[in-house]
């Protein structure tokens, strides 16, 4: 089965990856019509091109908060081209300004809750902007635990899971783990590497499973199983991206972040269906 992205499209994610372009801009690098490149981009990677642009753009200014006391130098090195392109695009990934990523979210107020759902305990976190995390574990502790590594300085604000601000994101992630449609904008932040692992993850059909080595062929990188492992560990998006369809190579089902209960059940689940 041969789904490696043709050689078009691939060439347009490395522009992409190098600068910024308009789609007609790109589409007359690469050759294709606009339109054209616009659906194959999609099937390929799960974005659109800008919106691919834009996760890498989010990924660069992440990792420059952390690096430097500068965020209007962030900013820039990012290549947003201005503070307000920052608060309207970044800003609402983030769900909190780039200052506050930065600090750790000092500052910010984040609503928390722990949900029942098909897959046990889950956590939803979100800011007034949006959703800025969805965790599984056994225990609440665990879960607040995780929470807090990524936003240490946070007000951490504990909701009930049918609180009005709260319950409409609770909901939809829900409805996801269980397997139904959601309305659940994912935020894929990573290197180049990893963002391609993750987008073919979600290319692998409810209740088949890859190897590692066969995902690393199907990205024709035959040599990159181990690193392929490692952005499959990477994944802090459970069964959203499904790094659950990853088994070893002689059939057996390997680790799983969320434990390996879980990765049965979901496994069972897609093959049943």
């Amino acid at each position: 089965m041969d789904t490696s992205p043709d050689p078009r499209l691939e060439n347009a994610r490395a522009l992409l990856e190098s600068g910024a372009f308009s789609l007609p801009e790109l589409a007359a690098e690469v050759g294709l019509s606009p339109a054209y490149l616009q659906k194959r981009f999609k099937q390929a990677y799960g974005l659109s091109p800008a919106e691919y642009a834009g996760q890498r753009r989010l990924m660069r200014l992440k990792q420059r908060l952390r690096e430097t006391e500068d965020v209007t130098q962030a900013w820039v090195d990012s290549g947003f081209g201005s503070c307000s392109r920052v608060y309207e695009n970044g800003a609402a990934k983030l769900g909190m300004s780039p200052a506050q990523y930065r600090k750790g979210g000092r500052g910010l107020k984040i609503h928390w809750t722990v949900t029942d759902t098909a897959l046990g305990n889950a956590l939803v976190a979100a800011t007034a902007r949006g959703i800025c995390a969805v965790a599984l574990a056994d225990s609440q502790d665990a879960l607040l635990a995780e929470l807090r590594r990524e936003f240490p300085e946070a007000e951490l604000n504990h909701v009930p899971d049918d609180d009005g601000a709260i319950a409409p994101t609770v909901r939809a992630v829900a409805d996801a783990l269980a397997g139904k449609a959601a309305a659940l904008p994912l935020e894929l932040v990573g290197t180049a590497f990893q963002h391609r692992v993750w987008q073919a993850l979600m290319r692998i059909p409810a209740g088949e499973t890859f190897s590692y080595a066969e995902l690393a062929q199907v990205l024709d990188m035959p040599k990159a199983a181990r690193a392929v492992a490692r952005a499959c560990a990477g994944n802090k998006v459970a069964v959203l991206v499904p790094c659950h369809r990853i088994v070893r190579g002689d059939g057996s089902l390997g680790g799983y972040r969320w434990g390996l209960p879980r990765k049965q059940t979901l496994l069972a689940r897609e093959r049943m269906r």
